[in-house]
């Protein structure tokens, strides 16, 4: 498998609409290369450390394949690349086709995806309507996070090259599924993706607490504030 890198996407800190909160959602092409470091792209910044960025969110992905979804959803907003926070916008590979753990080359870097995205409600601030980050859930169209194995540079035209698919049965589409299920009997399944290595730790904890709870937990402040 391999992809071509069509928009490559930093952006800085910007306050969102309505005021009282910033976000780096904002993201803006870069032409030439630019180097990826463990913790993500040169100029790229994130507001919120805690659940963004990181070295298992250092860069995230998202399939410009699902735009057209988007401007049925959302008729009238700016969406071309860059428009869901994605530091990597591709054409031809979706949530569906790409594995957890799978390890991919990208200009002179190496990164490998460690999870899905948990959208939050800083989406709904930054398109001014409500209820778009539970609809991303719902759908699950999510784009997902890589973690750098090999810092180096990368360039709009660069291919994103598989080179290891360490879980095959894991597609991202399946534990996202798994995730944003609510069923409560879904223990096994629960157990097994706990147990997944290349997973990022954050969503190991998550699916091991539920197994030791039997219960899923609460989405309300991720989801909800607005």
């Amino acid at each position: 498998m391999s992809v071509v890198v069509d928009d490559l996407l930093v952006g800085r800190i910007r306050e969102l609409p309505g005021g009282g909160a910033t976000s780096g959602i904002y993201k803006r092409p870069v032409d030439g290369p630019l180097w990826l470091s463990e913790t993500g792209f040169v100029g790229d910044e994130q507001a919120d450390l805690r659940h963004h960025g990181g070295p298992e969110k250092a860069v995230h992905h998202y399939p410009a394949d699902h735009l057209p979804f988007w401007r049925g959803e959302l008729p009238g907003a700016e969406l071309g690349p860059g428009a869901f926070g994605e530091n990597i916008s591709t054409t031809g590979v979706t949530e569906a086709d790409v594995c957890i753990g799978d390890t991919f080359t990208v200009g002179t870097a190496t990164v490998q995806v460690s999870q899905g995205r948990q959208p939050c409600w800083k989406l709904d601030r930054r398109f001014e309507t409500r209820g778009v980050s539970r609809r991303m859930q719902a759908v699950r169209n999510t784009g997902w996070y890589y973690r750098v194995l090999q810092p180096g540079h990368v360039q709009c035209g660069d291919r994103l090259v598989l080179i290891d698919r360490p879980e095959p049965e894991w597609p991202v589409a399946r534990v996202l599924q798994l995730l944003f299920d609510r069923r409560t009997g879904a223990a096994d399944e629960w157990a097994a993706v706990s147990g997944l290595g290349t997973l990022s730790p954050s969503w190991r904890e998550t699916f091991a607490a539920r197994v030791g709870t039997g219960t899923v937990e609460d989405w309300g402040s991720r989801l909800g504030a607005s």
